[in-house]
C-alpha cells in the first residue's frame, strides 16, 4: 500500500513545523541561560569630562604605519607614497 500524496505533504509540513517550534523553544531557553550570566553590573555613569582621553601617539609613527599599509595594498614601494594630511574620524 502506497501512502497518498496528501499524507506525504501533511507529514512533511508537520515535521517542518515541529522542527521550527523546537528551534524557537531552544532559542528562548538559551537566551534565558545566557542572559542571566551576561547581566552587566550597574555602575554610576562616568561624566564625559572625567573620562581619560586616549593617547594620540606619535604622529610620525602613525603616518609611517599608514603609508606602509597603503604601499603593501597597492604593491608599490613606500617611497612612492606621500601622505599630505591625516584627519582623526
Amino acid at each position: 500500500m502506497e501512502p497518498s500524496s496528501l499524507f506525504v505533504c501533511l507529514m512533511g509540513m508537520g515535521t517542518v513545523f515541529f522542527g521550527l517550534v523546537c528551534l524557537i523553544v531552544l532559542t528562548m531557553i538559551m537566551g534565558k541561560i545566557v542572559g542571566s550570566r551576561a547581566a552587566p553590573a550597574v555602575s554610576a555613569p562616568v561624566p564625559a569630562a572625567a573620562a581619560p582621553a586616549a593617547p594620540e601617539g606619535n604622529r610620525q609613527e602613525i603616518a609611517a604605519a599608514v603609508s606602509a599599509a597603503i604601499a603593501e595594498e597597492l604593491g608599490t614601494g613606500i617611497t612612492g607614497i606621500r601622505i599630505v594630511s591625516m584627519k582623526k574620524l
